[in-house]
C-alpha cells in the first residue's frame, strides 16, 4: 500500500489565496505532498491590504491540531501566523503532547502590506514557548530585528542575527535577506552544527512577490517530510520560489502585490 509524504500547516488564512494557509497548501501540492491545515485565523485580505483579522479560538486550534495529528500524523509541520500568546501556547502543548519533529516555523509578524499580524505580548509567548520546537526558524530581516532587539539590515547583520538566534534556540536559523537593499536576495543558513551556508540569488523584477515567505517556508518542510537533510531541503526550497517569482512575473491579479505562481510546473 502505498503511503503520501505528509505535511501540515499551522497558519492563517489568506482570503486572496496568495499567502497563508491558501499558500502553503498550494506549495505542498506542487512538491507531491499531502497537505493538511490548522487555521489560527481567518483574514479579509486581498493583494493591496488586510482589512479584518477574525481569531480562531485557541481551544478550537488545539482540536483541529488533535484532530489531525492523532489519526494521519505528520511527516513535518510549517507554523505560519499565530496572533496572540493563548494560541501560541496551545500550538506548542498539542506539539510536544504528541512529539512532533521537523518543524518550520515562519514568525510571520507583519504583512507585506505592513499590517501588523502578531500582538506585541505574543512575541514573548514565541521566543519562550513555541520557537525552542523548531527544526528551523526563517525570519526575515524586520522579524529577526524583533526577536532580537537591534536592527538587521545587511549581510554582516544577518551573519550576527543568524549567531545570536542560534544561541537563543535549538534549532537551524534561516535568515531571509529579501530586504536587503542590493540586487541580490541573499539568504543565510546557521545550522547548529554551527556552519554557515549562503543562498544568493538575482533578484527577480516582479510586483508579484505576496506569499514568498510562507511558499518558503513550506517548500522547506516538505522537502524535509520527504528526508532531505536542513541544507538540501532550504536548497531545493529556493529554486522552486525563484521558478515561481520568475513564473509568477509574467501574470496580472489584483491591483496590489499579486502571488507567485505556485503550479508553474503543470501549467501551459
Amino acid at each position: 500500500m502505498k503511503t503520501y509524504t505528509r505535511v501540515l500547516t499551522i497558519a492563517g488564512s489568506d482570503s486572496g489565496g496568495g499567502a497563508g494557509i491558501q499558500a502553503d497548501l498550494k506549495t505542498f501540492a506542487a512538491l507531491g505532498c499531502y497537505g493538511m491545515s490548522v487555521l489560527t485565523a481567518l483574514t479579509a485580505q486581498n493583494t493591496q491590504k488586510v482589512t479584518a483579522i477574525h481569531p480562531v479560538p485557541p481551544a478550537f486550534i488545539a482540536e483541529q491540531l488533535k484532530a489531525v495529528l492523532s489519526d494521519i500524523g505528520t511527516d513535518a509541520v510549517k507554523i505560519g501566523m499565530l496572533h496572540s500568546p493563548e494560541v501560541i501556547a496551545a500550538v506548542a502543548k498539542t506539539l510536544v503532547e504528541f512529539s512532533v519533529t521537523n518543524v518550520v516555523i515562519d514568525p510571520v509578524m507583519v504583512a507585506k502590506s505592513g499590517d501588523k499580524l502578531l500582538q506585541d505580548e505574543a512575541i514573548d509567548a514565541l521566543k519562550t514557548e513555541l520557537l525552542p520546537l523548531a527544526a528551523l526558524i526563517t525570519p526575515n530581516l524586520p522579524e529577526a530585528s524583533v526577536l532580537l532587539g537591534y536592527s538587521v539590515e545587511t549581510l554582516a547583520d544577518m551573519e550576527r542575527a543568524a549567531h545570536d538566534l542560534s544561541e537563543l534556540f535549538p534549532s537551524a536559523i534561516l535568515v531571509k535577506g529579501g530586504h536587503l537593499a542590493s540586487q541580490a536576495s541573499s539568504d543565510l543558513l546557521y545550522e547548529s552544527s554551527k556552519e554557515t551556508y549562503w543562498f544568493p540569488t538575482q533578484r527577480i523584477d516582479t510586483q508579484n512577490s505576496h506569499g514568498t515567505g510562507c511558499t518558503l517556508s513550506s517548500a522547506i518542510a516538505a522537502g524535509l517530510a520527504k528526508g532531505l537533510p536542513m541544507r538540501e531541503a532550504v536548497g531545493s526550497a529556493k529554486i522552486y520560489l525563484t521558478n515561481a517569482l520568475q513564473a509568477g512575473a509574467d501574470y496580472s491579479l489584483g491591483h496590489g502585490h499579486g502571488p507567485v505562481h505556485h503550479f508553474f510546473n503543470y501549467w501551459s
